[in-house]
């Protein structure tokens, strides 16, 4: 959370960079806003976070928080949260996958948060003047840390977002939701619906939609395709299941699937989409939720 004033000759400037008069009384750094990068791994030691001793003559220097800063022109929250990490904590980018954000809000300006989970090994280290360290620090050890005021006020909610979302689309039921003549062309349509999930992954299903803490969730998405549909493949970003026999049937395992394999309900979500209410019922009883067609096809 990069909120201060640089000295020119420490920190290269970039478009965006600069100070905003909010309405609420205060300065904030960044004119087009600010996003900082909350990345996490888990371990055998537990819950790790990549966290930024702030140096000295930044703003509340000498605390604790996360790499990030001022958005540049244009720039979205998720890119320039893991630009600035990069820039500020050697955070490779390759190395990560973004799960979900939270926004704080203010009349003139907004911070937000993304979040991240570490997918390869690497090690943060200082790759610019504004840290003091970069190290890994384990999610049980944050209380002995002096933390950056409003990383500290946000850290409640967001220890409830270290979670990945794993969302299985039920095709058969999802297709059937909209009349678009699905039914003279059921492979086309579910491969049409499969690339409009694709699309869905990057940017995002909205928290209150899915009754999740936060601003949007960036799903891992699971299409799970029965009858004519079985010969759509597998698409960047859309793991496609091919029903054997009875399509519930495979959504049902599939979601027992994940939960079994992702330590679960403590470190997973999972979300069904599908209007069919016995389905909804089975999946609910294994610890998922369910929404909407409306929701993925929208």
């Amino acid at each position: 959370m990069t909120l201060h004033r640089p000295p020119d000759a420490r920190v290269h400037r970039q478009p965006g960079d600069g100070w905003v008069e909010c309405a609420c009384g205060n300065q904030h750094w960044g004119l087009n806003g600010a996003a900082g990068l909350l990345l996490w791994r888990r371990g055998a030691a537990g819950t790790e976070l990549v966290l930024q001793h702030r140096a000295l003559w930044s703003h509340h220097g000498g605390t604790w928080g996360l790499p990030g800063g001022a958005l540049g022109d244009g720039e979205s929250p998720v890119r320039g949260a893991v630009r600035e990490a990069a820039e500020e904590a050697g955070v490779v980018p390759a190395s990560l996958r973004v799960r979900a954000s939270r926004a704080l809000a203010h009349p003139d300006w907004a911070y937000t948060t993304v979040l991240a989970e570490a997918t390869a090994p690497f090690t943060p280290h200082v790759a610019d003047p504004e840290s003091l360290e970069v190290r890994w620090v384990p999610l049980a050890d944050l209380e002995s840390y002096e933390l950056l005021p409003a990383f500290a006020a946000a850290l409640p909610e967001l220890r409830t977002m270290l979670r990945r979302l794993v969302l299985v689309v039920d095709a058969a039921n999802v297709v059937g939701s909209r009349p678009d003549r699905w039914w003279a062309d059921r492979l086309g349509a579910t491969t049409r619906l499969r690339d409009h999930l694709a699309a869905l992954a990057g940017a995002g299903l909205p928290a209150g939609d899915l009754n999740l803490p936060g601003q949007r969730w960036y799903p891992e998405i699971v299409l799970v395709t029965e009858g004519q549909a079985r010969g759509v493949e597998t698409a960047d970003g859309v793991r496609v299941v091919a029903a054997q026999g009875s399509g519930d049937d495979a959504v049902v395992a599939t979601v027992a699937e994940a939960l079994d394999g992702g330590d679960g309900a403590a470190h997973l979500h999972v979300a069904v989409a599908t209007a069919d209410r016995e389905l909804s019922r089975r999946v609910t009883a294994l610890g998922a939720r369910t929404v909407g067609p409306r929701l993925v096809r929208n």
